[in-house]
This record gives C-alpha cells, structure tokens and sequence, in this order.
C-alpha cells in the first residue's frame, strides 16, 4: 500500500519541474552569480529571472525582494531591521511605540525572534500578544487599543495550524486609521500558492516566505522589504544580493523556487480554489463517516481549502496519529516545528477551544498539485482507519487475560483492570484530560465500571470521577457510599474482580491498591497500584520484591518498576546493547531460533496494517498491555523477545523496563516499522 501524504503544511515534495530545475542549475548554470565571466554571467541571469517571476506573483511593486534560506531566516532579519530602526529613533529622541505586538497564534519563530533581538539590542520594549477570537480572526478591537502604542506588529496572512485567514485589510485599515506608524510583518508561508498577494498595495513592510511548504526544496525562501522600510542585513560578508544577504547565492534552490514560481504563473499545474474546496469536501465527508462524532477546530467558510484541523471525542492525538500511520497515511498534530511536544497546541488554546479538543487534535493538509486520483485515495484510506479503529477498539489482542491497561497522557498515568469473565473493571487515577480516553475504552470493550479508585483523597465533585460516573452510567462515582478514595467498600479492606481482589493500603495521605489472585494465600500481590508514592516509601511488609508497582506519574517513561529494580540500579545499566539495526534482524533471529517478535503497537494500528514475518511467531502485546505480560515473562523461562513498533520509541520503552526488572533477554528493533525491514512484512486489510 503506497504512502498517502497529507502533511503539506510541514512540507510538500519536490515538483518535478523544481528538480529537474535544479539538476540543470547544478550542471548547466553552476556559476557563480558574483563572477563576471559569461558563466557567472548566465547564473545571475537565472537568478534575476526568478526574481522577476516572483515580484510579478507577489505583486512586490518596486520593493525589494531578496532570496534566503526560508522563512525563519526572514523573520529573523525583518525583526532586526525593524528593532534596529526603532533603537535608532529611540536614541534619537523620537516617539516609538512601547509594545513588540504580535498574533496569538504566530508561528513560535515571531515572538521567539522578538524576544532575542529586544534583548540583545537592549531595547526592553513589551512583547504583547494580540487576542484571536474563537475562529481563530485577531481580535480587531484589541489591535484597536494597542495600534497606537505599538513599535512593531506582526501578524500572519494564514495560520499554518488551522488555515484561518487573517483579515488583512481590516488589520491595515486599524493602522491607518490609529495613524500608527508601527512597522508592519506578515508571514506569507501558507499564503504562497494559496492566496492572491498584491504586496505592493499594502502597507506591509516585511513579508516573508519559505519554498519548501510549495513543492520546492528546503532551505531556499524570500523576503520582501516595502520601499523606505528600514534595512539591516542579518549576513554581512562578500556583498551579495546587492549588500542584503551576504553568501553565494543557493542557485540549486533558486532555480528549482523559479520552476516553481513558473507554474503558478501557467495558472495549468496547480489546481483551482473551487477544485482545491471539493477536495477538502470530499475529506470531509469522509472524516465524518471514519469518525461520526469528529469535531473540526477551525470555520472551514474561513480558512485555506488545503487544511483541516479537527479533534475526535475519546482519542488523543497520539492514538489518531498512530493510527493513520499504520495506514501509511500521513498526518500531524500540529506545527512540524512543535509535533515532538506533548503539550496542547498553543494555538486552539489561544482560540480558547475546549482543552480536550487542544490537546487532542490533528491537522490533515495538501497542496495545490493534489488531483482527483489522490483524493480519492486519500478518502478511501481515512475511511480504512475508521474501520479500524472500530475493530481495534473492540479487539482482544495477544495479550494476557484479565488484563491491567494503563493509559498516559502528559506523564499522568491512569489504570485500568479488567475481568474478562464477568466483563468488568476498575479504574485507577484517572484525570480528566484521560476520562474520555477511558470511557471510550470500557464502552467499546462493553465493561461495567465497579469502582473509580483514587491514590489520594480527592473532593467529592471530582471532574474525572464525576464525568466517568455520569458517561457510563455507574454508581461508581463520588457518593453511592463510596468513600473519599473512591473504594466502594467503607470498612473492607477487599474488593473482589472476578478471580483477583484488591487489598487498600493507607500509606499516610496516600492510599495503596495491591491486586493479586483471590485464592492465594498467603496473599501475593502482583501489581501495586501507588499513585505518587516514591517506590521506597511502599512498605516491604505489603508486597514481594518482584511486585510490579505501578504510579500514576510518569514522565520518563519508565512504564513500571519494582523493589528489586529501585535495589538494582546496575539494571539500568543493562540497557546498552539492547538495540538491534534493521539489517542486523535477519542475523539475530537465525543465532536465536527460538526468539519470539513482539509487537507492541496498539490493536487499531494492528488493524490498520498487520505484522507479519514468515517463519517467525509474532506477539501482539500493546505498550498499554505490556504489564499484564510482564509477570508472566517475569516468572517463566528467558525466551529471547524482539520488540518493535512504528518509530522505535516504544519498543525502546518496553525493552529498558524488562531489563530494568531483571529480564535480560529482550532487544528492540532500532527505527521499528518506519525504515523498513526485510524481516517484517506489513499487510493491509482493504478498506470496507
């Protein structure tokens, strides 16, 4: 199944016109701009006749229009130019403004290229942020405040998050009309291609733009400086573009933007604003057919046709990115400088949108050369993952019975324990940012919640609590003779699951949940439940050096430990060596013949794209199983395991924490699915 890209506000791919511009450019008209033979001479022509193009397309006028390295280097120098000329009227004794204003939602290269340039050049003015609105539009009467106090005004032409359009004409007009004479930065980046730009009608005095998010390289972009802007290069050295930006010109990436440029102008290439809207229709109605309850983060009637944002009730966006990866189907979360990042996106946040919606969101963008064989792939794909995501979430995967499921949002830990027989289960430490994660969870797997357990004592209007209580229906909630902990049983110390019972410790403020099998005696737990609670403060009265304790912190990812880990740190240390190279796969599992490979992706990512490797016996143990398999590995012989995923990542977590317990037999395949592997083999259902 081929790689359906849908991340092109990070990036796009190369046009093919763009790489055979730059092929040429490197073997035909690799001059140097600056020389003055003829060679150097049809380099600079090139370069001049990009320009050209450009200034025609901007509407540039008479401005300057220089080529860099992308948009960040743009930012970067029309901000110095701007905080220079101010420094030089403050020292000059003229009014500036007191206020470094910029957009809620700017992309985070503005505010942190204001906060570094006002430092360095002492000018201590007030970075402000300018409010949006809940549609993601600046909030015109709050520039109208701050426009006359502004020095400096930075604002987006659209975001690259959501697709919202800025008003820029009204934004232009409050400037006019407040007689500001604040200098004026737009980023242009998703504009490119996608709006029509007339710079030389405005009063904009700093635009930038970046190649690589239209189908042109990385690393070659353009800045335009309206007439009598101030100037400072950020580059000083031979001179080159006319003292502007010192360094030999990057012809390669110039000629392939120039390529680029050129069909725009045919007006042929690309497709049309009526054709780019009936393709993100068409996605759409499919989203919503994937995902009947799906919200979209942003007013599609405002924003670009090539982007959508849009959050699912009970999925974070881990779980939604994870899932369309499988399907070879690429997506974000967000901004690419910022998708490493666990945190809500700062820009919904700023749209003041609901946290969950926030912290759970994707962002699914193309560009102007989609066509309608690629939709059309692109829907049946989406509509693939829905599918299953519906089997994977009612999916009883290759793990063990009965099993303890833990759930992890921003290093928060929340458990879940399950008798399959009865199909009940209890839950642990749950937040509220995890309650509709784990509602989804029991309602798919069709569980009755028996109890909401908490480590610590919490109010009895608890929101995680109360909101699981009330979505599923249970008494389980705060009151119902439940006491402060949650426990259901005020004066017991048991609570029966099936064939396992929980046994509640107090430890101080804290409370303590040990599991174990109900017809043990003596009683041996196998999992502590500890919320906060240092490892070393549990009691070794309580539990067996081998107990898996289980926090509901995690930010290290560190999934789980027990009293003889925390006693052995040399088993951290074992770790070394754990990493098996792709290449090196084949070799391992012929010298180990009896090694079982164990997927770790999530049920839906199993259904989105199965595992396979012939002549192998794969293990389907999600990282969120992993400690139901834990104490059986634990406790049995040491067969050699293999461990892999999608990236890598969390293979890697789950091999450190076996070997952190004792089991040393365990290694991970280095990069997991993403690079390829001729060991594994992935197979794709076909989409109902």
């Amino acid at each position: 199944m081929t790689e359906i890209y849908l991340d092109a506000n990070a990036t796009t791919a190369v046009l093919p016109a763009a790489i055979d511009a730059a092929a040429r450019a490197m073997k035909e008209c690799f001059g140097n701009p600056s020389s003055s033979h003829a060679t150097g001479i049809r380099a600079k022509t090139l370069m001049s006749q990009v320009r050209q193009r450009a200034a025609r397309l901007l509407g540039a006028g008479d401005g300057r229009l220089m080529f860099n390295s992308g948009a960040t280097e743009g930012i970067q120098t029309a901000v110095l130019s701007a905080l220079c000329a101010l420094r030089e009227r403050q020292s000059a004794g003229q009014r500036i403004g007191k206020f470094l204003l910029y957009g809620a939602t700017e992309h985070k290269a503005v505010p942190e290229s204001l906060m570094h340039w006002n430092r360095l050049l002492g000018l201590n003015l007030e970075l402000k942020k300018l409010p949006v609105d809940q549609d993601g539009q600046h909030d015109l009467e709050a520039l109208r405040l701050l426009a006359g106090d502004a020095a400096l005004v930075c604002t987006m032409a659209a975001n690259n998050e959501t697709g919202v359009i800025s008003e820029l004409a009204q934004i232009e007009a409050i400037l006019q009309q407040s007689g500001s004479d604040a200098y004026w930065l737009v980023d242009c980046v998703q504009a490119l291609g996608k709006m029509q730009l007339d710079l030389a009608a405005t009063r904009i005095d700093y635009a930038t733009f970046s190649g690589h998010k239209l189908y042109a390289p990385k690393g070659v972009g353009m800045l335009y400086v309206r007439p009598g802007a101030p100037f400072t290069p950020l580059i000083m050295g031979g001179g080159q573009e006319s003292g502007q930006r010192s360094g030999t010109e990057n012809m390669a990436g110039i000629a392939a933007l120039g390529a680029v440029l050129g069909a725009l102008e045919d007006g042929v290439t690309f497709r049309s604003h009526q054709q780019l809207h009936g393709f993100r229709a068409r996605l759409i109605a499919s989203l919503r057919l994937a995902f009947p309850d799906i919200v979209f983060n942003q007013p599609l009637e405002k924003t670009l046709p090539t982007t959508l944002n849009f959050s699912v009730p009970g999925l974070a966006s881990k779980e939604l990115l994870d899932l369309f990866d499988a399907a070879q189907l690429r997506v974000s979360s967000g901004s690419a400088c910022s998708a490493a990042k666990s945190a809500p996106s700062y820009v919904l946040d700023a749209m003041q949108l609901p946290l969950w919606r926030s912290s759970s969101a994707i962002r699914m963008s193309f560009g102007p050369l989609a066509d309608d064989a690629f939709i059309s792939a692109a829907c049946a794909r989406i509509e693939h993952c829905g599918l299953a995501w519906r089997q994977g979430a009612a999916a009883a995967p290759s793990a063990a019975a009965d099993p303890v499921v833990r759930f992890n949002l921003d290093g928060a830990n929340a458990w879940l324990v399950a008798d399959d027989a009865s199909r009940s289960c209890v839950i642990i430490d749950p937040s509220a940012l995890l309650a509709p994660r784990l509602t989804a969870y029991v309602r798919n797997h069709g569980y009755q919640l028996r109890a909401i357990l908490s480590t610590k004592a919490l109010p009895m209007q608890d929101s995680a609590r109360c909101e699981l209580a009330r979505a599923l229906g249970s008494d389980a909630g705060p009151g119902a003779g439940n006491d402060a902990f949650g426990w259901p049983a005020p004066g017991s110390s048991e609570l029966r699951l099936g064939e396992r019972k929980f046994l509640c410790k107090r430890q101080g403020e804290h409370q303590a949940y040990l599991l174990g099998s109900a017809g043990e005696e003596p009683f041996a737990p196998h999992f502590a439940f500890i919320g906060e609670l240092p490892a070393a403060a549990i009691e070794s009265t309580l539990i067996e050096p081998d107990t898996l304790l289980c926090p509901a912190r995690d930010e290290t990812g560190r999934l789980c430990t027990s009293l003889r880990a925390e006693q052995n740190p040399a088993h951290e240390e074992s770790a070394s060596g754990m990493h098996l190279e792709a290449a090196a796969l084949a070799q391992f599992l012929a010298a180990h013949p009896g090694a079982l490979l164990v997927d770790v992706r999530e049920a839906y990512e199993h259904a989105a794209g199965m595992t396979s490797a012939p002549g192998q016996t794969v293990l389907h143990v999600p990282l969120s199983r992993l400690a139901s398999h834990l104490s059986l590995w634990l406790r049995g012989a040491p067969v050699p395991l293999v461990f892999f995923c999608r990236s890598g990542n969390r293979s890697d977590k789950a091999v450190a924490c076996l070997r952190r317990l004792g089991y040393r037999n365990a290694w991970h395949v280095s990069g997991g699915l993403a690079l390829g592997n001729p060991v594994l083999r992935l197979d794709y259902p076909k989409a109902a």
